[in-house]
């Protein structure tokens, strides 16, 4: 498989520079179509003015989700437009609610979804919504950025967080092009007893599966010796100097459809490189 349609959804105009600087030279790397969703929300809920003001504050929230839209399809027109690709751009308005199955239904067709990090300083509170519409209800692999860092389509190092777990596995399979063209991958396993004691040697089977498609493999078996197994990972990714993490993503059913678990929000959160997941 390889990764010829890729959709990033935008919803800040600040983001288009440092986003599509990323998606682009990734996009032409695989020689892939860009398709560039600029969505302006509006963050209000129905019910919340007071009698008599709701028709006309909603009329004019939806007229500032629309110019925040415009604004963002005009920067990114003038970002894609420098580039070589093949690339769409569409602008569109949507209510904080209706945000995760239209980010859903756009991602359920692309190969792969790149997104900023949905948490730190300025972040809007439906920017880790989008990150969950795409991987949960659109069951589509997200490459989520990290701050300054660009994903490379032909990555020097690449480290799976792997625990034995299907959400690890289908972020495996998904990221196999990339594995593929990675100089080196390590399988980065965590207190392996916690996962798997039946098997005397973790990691073999993942390790041979990925060697029969050329991948350069190597494993490491790591000891619990911070707090968070993703304190570790994230120490272990900065020792290894690697430019890309592998993981599945783990979710719980909240009042949303979705939500991050803990442990993906964590890795996330303090990502250095960009992660590839999928659940």
């Amino acid at each position: 498989m390889a990764y010829k349609s890729i959709l990033t959804i935008l919803t800040d105009p600040k983001e288009v520079p440092a986003v599509l600087g990323a998606a682009v030279p990734f996009a032409e790397s695989q020689g892939a179509h860009l398709d560039v969703l600029c969505l302006g929300i509006d963050r209000t809920q129905t019910g919340y003015y007071f009698a008599g003001a709701t028709t006309l504050m909603h009329e004019e929230t939806i007229m500032q989700a629309q110019t925040e839209a415009n604004a963002i399809e005009a920067a990114a027109r003038t970002e894609l437009a420098r580039s070589a690709i093949s690339w769409g751009v569409d602008a569109m308005v949507a209510q904080s609610a209706s945000v995760m199955g239209l980010v859903a239904r756009r991602a359920r067709f692309a190969d792969l979804v790149i997104q900023p990090k949905p948490y730190g300083e300025g972040q809007y509170s439906d920017a880790p919504v989008i990150v969950e519409a795409a991987i949960f209800n659109g069951n589509a692999p997200v490459i989520v950025l990290a701050k300054g860092v660009a994903p490379s389509g032909r990555p020097d190092r690449i480290v799976i967080a792997w625990n034995e777990s299907a959400e690890a596995m289908a972020a495996v399979r998904h990221a196999i092009p990339l594995l593929k063209a990675a100089r080196e991958v390590d399988i980065c396993i965590i207190a392996p007893e916690r996962h798997s004691p039946e098997v005397a040697d973790p990691g073999a089977e993942l390790s041979r599966m990925l060697s029969r498609h050329g991948v350069k493999v190597s494993v490491s078996i790591l000891a619990q010796t911070l707090p968070r197994v993703s304190e570790m990972i994230a120490r272990h990714v900065s020792d290894s100097d690697a430019d890309l993490l592998v993981m599945g993503a783990y979710g719980h059913s909240r009042f949303r459809e979705a939500i991050l678990g803990g442990a993906t929000r964590n890795m996330l959160e303090h990502a250095t490189v960009p992660v590839f997941m999928a659940h």
